[in-house]
């Protein structure tokens, strides 16, 4: 995660304030000011993976397609099996440029026959709905509506966020993982969807701009510690998940970037498809692996990955790991140089630190009930 330096006015979601108010420090991201920290990156990651923690995602996009034909563009433009996917549930996918890469990761929600909801990451929102835009035209009989400045979205995750949660709503005891349901808490509708970016169990809440400090609050006094996007962005790290931009960009493809379980190959045509095919019976000639260091030093993105003097990769994500208590990152390198135990190195401002290959993820909970 790398806050950014903005010419235009920054958007403020509804929680600005409490982030103000609880000291946070703020910076611009993807044209939002939003909290990097309340405390201390480690100590949030350590709430997180010890107790429980919230954050506030309003800054994600959330985009709503309806109409007779929302399912059949939608099957068009994601890598997923949209017209599989049932009422109530979400499924995480990508949408893919002509040549395979990937405009999005997305989570995809199907609240009826024909309404889906898609979250995409901020930073990409303008491009998702333009290439949405693009093909919907066309096709006619689909509403696309952004409904992002409108709503705030709060994320709860941790060992306690499910059970300390179900005081808001009783519903969350039935919810399985990436199921979703509507629901009245605090006085406003909700929506409530057992998904995630931390590598923990927990929910995720999507309700009206004004609603989003009362849950915030009631959260907090919950015992939730306040969590900003450092601590966000090690966590995903710790769990093995992608962040475009880094990991993943329209110029990586799914299956290079090792998440070939996420797209339905056996589907009949999609944007991209003919690429993915391609690869899955060449081969691909790069993977994205993760890496432990075997001395201290940051693996920041964009430092050279190294076997010997050659220059083989570089690196896309990277931090100190407080939950492993090791330096930990991800990189593309050569397929031949992919396998576990494989050594390289990282030049970090030139010192040469060793590196092993690592299976994926680095971190991982126990099974959610």
């Amino acid at each position: 995660m790398r806050a950014e330096a903005h010419s235009q006015p920054l958007l403020r979601t509804s929680l600005y304030d409490a982030h103000v108010a609880l000291g946070a420090r703020m910076v611009p991201f993807s044209g939002w000011e939003m909290p990097l920290q309340y405390t201390s990156i480690l100590a949030e990651v350590r709430a997180v993976r010890g107790h429980c923690g919230i954050f506030d995602v309003s800054h994600m996009g959330r985009i709503h397609i309806t109409g007779p034909k929302a399912a059949s563009l939608l099957h068009k433009l994601l890598a997923a099996d949209v017209l599989a996917l049932q009422e109530g549930r979400s499924r995480y996918s990508f949408l893919l440029n002509e040549g395979g890469g990937i405009i999005d990761d997305t989570i995809l929600y199907r609240e009826g026959r024909d309404s889906f909801i898609l979250v995409c990451n901020a930073a990409n929102r303008p491009a998702v709905l333009e290439w949405i835009g693009r093909w919907a035209a066309p096709q006619g009989a689909v509403a696309v509506q952004d409904r992002t400045v409108g709503t705030a979205m709060v994320a709860f995750q941790g060992p306690r966020a499910l059970p300390l949660a179900l005081s808001l709503s009783p519903l969350l005891d039935g919810l399985r993982p990436f199921t979703f349901t509507r629901t009245q808490i605090l006085g406003s509708e909700c929506m409530m969807a057992r998904t995630g970016y931390t590598g923990e169990d927990g929910v995720e809440f999507i309700l009206p701009a004004e609603a989003g400090p009362l849950i915030w609050r009631a959260l907090q006094e919950m015992g939730a510690a306040p969590c900003g996007l450092g601590a966000r962005d090690v966590l995903r790290l710790e769990a093995g998940l992608m962040l475009h931009g880094s990991d993943i960009t329209p110029s990586t493809t799914p299956l290079e970037a090792g998440l070939d379980r996420f797209v339905s190959l056996d589907k009949e045509d999609f944007i991209g498809a003919q690429t993915l095919r391609d690869q899955k019976r060449s081969g691909v000639s790069r993977r994205l692996v993760g890496f432990r260091l075997l001395a201290r030093g940051i693996p920041r993105h964009g430092y050279p990955i190294l076997n010997g003097t050659r220059v083989v990769g570089e690196v896309t994500s990277g931090a100190y790991s407080p939950t492993l208590d090791m330096d930990i990152g991800m990189g593309y390198v050569a397929l031949t140089l992919s396998a576990v135990g494989t050594r390289l190195q990282v030049d970090i401002r030139g010192r040469k630190v060793e590196a092993e290959v690592v299976p994926l993820p680095f971190y991982a909970r126990r099974p959610a009930r």
